[in-house]
Formats: structure tokens, sequence, C-alpha cells
């Protein structure tokens, strides 16, 4: 990959650099949203299906995550499972052969790979860490309802990793886990968690082309789950969307029997490319059995606890967004997810003159959502289209020109219009930070 010159781009702090943009990337990077995010210096390529997240990533990782807290903690606790799991778990659920992108861990020296103790799983999923747990804290009725969640990397042998960060083999999920008395008590909480998603991906910018999806339980259970699935012109998925009832049905399950057993006649539905941001689904008893993961009644008698799953890819969220708002210059993200709300350019011929010390005045006031981009050694075309690839949402360019008409030009990433003001009606019009 070529580099781009970015010795003097700024974020956060003046101590705070370390952000480069690239002129092209390599081949092998077939997704349209790795092409992005790493030419625009938001992700690095470590081996297939594996990425460092750079400061900027981190930046919009953490605040997908933490918009994601603030969604799921309504519900249950944060907790954090560990990542190796004991093979003896997966054996007493009888997953251990049955699913084929585990990664297992052996302990390093000759003594420890002869012995069983030294095996592990790295996590793809946590329900033979959070069953056992639960067990610790749920004794009686007076305990359930219980949920907890947690946002952990979870790691899957993908056999084709292609798709950048929407199928990668080391990933970013949030998952909460559910634990029930009856199944009317986990219907009711199931229900609370679709409503709770659409809020998040509202907040995300995505409410309006994502669609609760009826799909295949899989390997969970038996009956149909439930995907979020985002429009998407290169979508992994094929839907088929009903638009006058708000519904979607994954191509997977598309056939003559569900067709009569769901009264829905698929050949009159719309059929669209999509991507899966989330998914939840009934575990019933699936880990409960197994793990002998009951609660006593009031009656004093002893009955197995009801299971629900809730995942969310949030490495995969910010996959799926950065392909659904670039324009042909670059990323556009929304201001909630965004690595900063203002991209300062300083257009000046060393770091002395009237631009660069109105700029510098400017990052101070806003520097905790800014970046600023003060270089003297590249054109200002390379500077804007920098700005454009990046995608903060406003692009404050300081200049003699603007200095000459206000103070500072000011630019949405998603509008064409150019507006000049001073730093007060800056921040009246458009807020200091987010």
């Amino acid at each position: 990959m070529k580099e781009a010159s970015t010795d003097n781009i700024q974020f956060r702090n003046e101590f705070s650099s370390g952000i480069k943009t690239y002129q092209d990337v390599s081949k092998e990077q077939e997704s349209l949203n790795a092409q992005l995010l790493i030419k625009a210096g938001f992700i690095n390529p470590e081996l297939s299906g594996v990425y460092t997240y750079t400061r900027l990533g981190c930046e919009v990782l953490k605040n997908i995550e933490n918009l994601t807290r603030e969604h799921m903690s309504k519900w249950g606790g944060e907790i954090l499972m560990s990542s190796l799991q004991p093979v003896e778990s997966w054996e007493i659920t009888d997953r251990l052969e049955n699913m084929s992108s585990l990664f297992e861990a052996r302990g390093a020296n000759d003594i420890s790979r002869k012995l069983n103790s030294s095996r592990y799983i790295l996590g793809p999923t946590h329900e033979e860490i959070a069953t056992p747990l639960a067990k610790r804290y749920i004794k009686s009725y007076r305990d359930l309802p219980f949920a907890f969640y947690q946002i952990q990397t979870k790691f899957r042998n993908e056999a084709r990793p292609k798709s950048g960060l929407l199928r990668g083999r080391e990933f970013r999920m949030k998952d909460l886990y559910s634990f029930h008395a009856s199944e009317e008590d986990f219907l009711e909480f199931y229900e609370i968690m679709k409503k709770e998603y659409m809020l998040l991906f509202e907040d995300l910018g995505l409410a309006d082309d994502t669609f609760i999806t009826l799909a295949d339980g899989g390997n969970f259970t038996e009956k149909f789950s439930h995907e979020f699935q985002t429009l998407l012109p290169q979508g992994e998925d094929i839907i088929y969307l009903d638009r006058k009832n708000n519904i979607a049905y994954n191509k997977e399950i598309v056939n003559e029997e569900n067709a009569n057993r769901l009264g829905v006649n698929f050949d009159e539905l719309e059929q669209v490319t999509a991507s899966e941001v989330g998914n939840i689904f009934p575990l019933d008893f699936k880990y409960s059995q197994p793990f002998d993961l009951t609660y006593t009644t009031k009656e004093g008698d002893t009955k197995p606890i009801y299971m629900g799953c809730y995942g969310l890819g949030t490495s995969r969220l910010m996959g799926v967004i950065a392909e659904k708002f670039a324009d042909e210059k670059g990323l556009v993200w929304p201001e909630r997810i965004a690595p900063a709300k203002y991209h300062i350019v300083t257009v000046s011929k060393d770091n002395k003159d009237i631009a660069h010390e109105k700029s510098k005045e400017l990052f101070e006031v806003i520097g905790k959502d800014s970046l600023w981009d003060r270089r003297t050694k590249v054109t200002v075309g390379e500077k804007l289209n920098d700005a454009d690839l990046i995608g903060c949402p406003f692009r404050l360019v300081v200049s003699p020109k603007s200095i000459e008409n206000g103070g500072i030009e000011v630019k949405r990433r998603a509008s064409d219009v150019v507006e000049y003001m001073d730093m007060e009606e800056l921040f009246n019009k458009y807020g200091k930070t987010r």
C-alpha cells in the first residue's frame, strides 16, 4: 500500500497523531468496507479475516459499543466472560465435534500438549460459559428473570473470510443472555429486545433500512430465529421483504412448507440484498438441561430454566455503516459514531500565519471532538480529499479566503453547501461537540 503523507494530522490533542491514509489497497481486500476502511486509515489487515483497529477505527468502534451499552444496560448488567473456554463444557453440550468453525488452542510445551487439560476453545460464542455462570446466581423463582451481557472479541475459523469486517475470523460482538421461569416470561422479554434493537439502530442511523427478518434457528434452536438485516447493495444475504407489514424473510427459509406454515406468498415479495447486523433466538432448555440449570418454584418443585440469546455484531456494524453511507469520495460517518465531529483543515504555507493561529484557537476550543490537519507539505487538494475520505460529519477550512469571508468555511460531509461563519456562529448552529 502506498501511504499518503500525514505527518501533522492531530487527533484530540497536540500530542496524539498517528493518523495515515493510503492511496491504494491490496487487491486481496475484495470487500468494499475493507477497501474504504484501510484506505482511510481505520483498520490495518494482519492476516486473512483479522484486522487491527487504528486510532480512528478504535474511536468509531468504541462509539458503536458505547451506544450499544446505553441500550443493553436497561435490561441486564455488563460482564466480561473469558475468551478461553474449557473443552469439557463443549463436550457437555455436544458441540465440540459439531461446530465446524471452532478454533482450538493448546499449551505450548510438550507436556501440556499431551494433556487434555491444556486444550481450550477460543470462544466463538459463550453459552458454555454463560449457563454455568448463571447457575451460581439462580436458585429460586425469586432470582428470575435474570440477564447479563458482554461486549467481547470472538473467534470463528471462517472458511472464506473475504467480506472485511462483515465476516472475520476475529471480531467484536455483544451477546446478552436471559433466563426465565416460563416460556411466557421469555417471550415477553424477547419482544422487548426486538424493540430495543430497533431503537439502537435508530441511534446508529440504520432504522429506516433495517428489518426484523425471520430466519432458520440453525444450531441453536429448532424454531425460527430473528435476524436484523440492513439493506446493502453488496449485502451477503438475500431477503424477501414485506414492506407493508414491515417484516422480511431470509431466503434460506423460503420453501413451500414454510410458505404454508407462515401463510406467506413469497412470490409476491420484493427480493433485496442485505447484511445481518444482529440476531436473537430462543434457546429454550438447550443449554440449561445439559448444565442442570434449574430453579425452585414457590411450591418447592424444581424446574429447568428457559434461556434466550441476543447477539449484535459491533465490528460488523462498523463495516455495514462504512458501506451503507459511503460515496465516491470516501466514508460518511453518522455523527454519533464518527471518530470526531469536526475535521479542521488549515490552508497556510507555514505554521506561523493567521490561518494557522485561527485553526489552533478553534482546535483548542473543540479539541476533544475534532481532528486537525495542519500539514504544510501537501496540497490543499490532498487535504480536502483526505477529509472526504475519513468522513467526519463537518469539514472546517481555515484559510485567508475563509477569514476574509467571516472566519471559517463550513461544509457538511454529506452536502455540497458551503457556509462561512465565525466560531460563535458555528457553535450556536451546530454545537461545540456531540
